[in-house]
């Protein structure tokens, strides 16, 4: 039998995104408020698509890269 892949999330909350670019859920909800990282709501739920935190992810390298 083949073993199934794991299924890659669409989207993360807050918590998530934090976890997983090494930063500060504080940092995420600051980005999100400035503008530089979107978020939307789905019911009470604040979720981050990946691909938008791997957008902003990219663009805060690159802006600090020496």
């Amino acid at each position: 039998m083949e073993t199934a892949a794991p299924i890659q999330p669409m989207a993360v909350g807050p918590e998530d995104a934090a976890r997983l670019t090494s930063h500060s859920r504080s940092a995420i909800y600051s980005a999100i408020a400035k503008g530089e990282l979107q978020a939307f709501k789905s019911g009470k739920r604040r979720l981050i698509l990946m691909k938008e935190l791997e957008a902003w992810i990219n663009r805060v390298a690159k802006e600090n890269s020496k």
